[in-house]
């Protein structure tokens, strides 16, 4: 499958209703999307595909924007009639762009969490071994400051923090995320972390919305 990365702009059509459907349930939404790349792509399709997405904040009630990146170049036509407009853009030239030292301007939604290795602490109850913690305010903060310094960038100041919308009507143990949406400016340490984690996503949860890295100059 050749390598294509490649950026779709989904303007969602609230008068369809899978396209709501999809807005109540991040679960739903990460199975329509994958339409947009080939089937039998494997035991692990999203991964094969590098397929990272996240809704924009802005214009919900309106026409609801969600980006969709890839590595295989999608194709909207295999997603429902009139469900979005479709945009695409390709960024075969981004990678070009990552120097050393060079300044700029991030989002991301992302699930910070940690992982609780049932060790009991007064007062709260023994969490499972292996299970998961989701991390709010300063740990947020911290653990944002970890994995951006490990995927090559240095934040320039504290970063904005927003809690950003989590919903699907799949249960399951072990499924257990809040998502923060940062905002703010960076300096590259490492152009190659930097285009590693750009392709492939930071953190846990990118099958509901987590993980995508987006970057403009400063």
């Amino acid at each position: 499958m050749p390598y294509e990365l490649t950026l779709t702009r989904l303007h969602l059509n609230l008068a369809h209703p899978r396209a709501r459907g999809d807005l109540a349930d991040n679960n739903a939404l990460h199975q329509t999307l994958m339409r947009l790349v080939p089937d039998h792509l494997g035991d692990h399709p999203r991964q094969a595909a590098d397929l990272l997405f996240r809704l924009e904040p802005e214009n919900l009630r309106h026409q609801p924007l969600i980006l969709v990146q890839t590595a295989i170049r999608p194709d909207p036509g295999r997603l429902p009639d009139h469900y979005a407009t479709a945009t695409l853009h390709p960024l075969h030239g981004l990678t070009g762009h990552l120097t050393r030292d060079r300044r700029v301007r991030y989002r991301i939604t992302a699930s910070p969490s940690k992982r609780n290795h049932g060790v009991p602490i007064p007062g709260q109850p023994t969490p499972r071994p292996r299970s998961r913690t989701p991390l709010t305010g300063a740990d947020a903060h911290a653990w944002w400051q970890r994995r951006a310094a490990q995927a090559g960038l240095i934040l320039d100041t504290p970063p904005t923090a927003t809690p950003a919308h989590f919903r699907t009507r799949r249960h399951a143990p072990g499924l257990e995320h809040r998502f923060t949406r940062f905002e703010g400016t960076a300096t590259i340490t490492d152009p190659n972390a930097l285009t590693q984690a750009l392709i492939t996503g930071i953190g846990r949860g990118r099958s509901y919305g987590a993980g995508l890295l987006s970057l403009l100059p400063a």
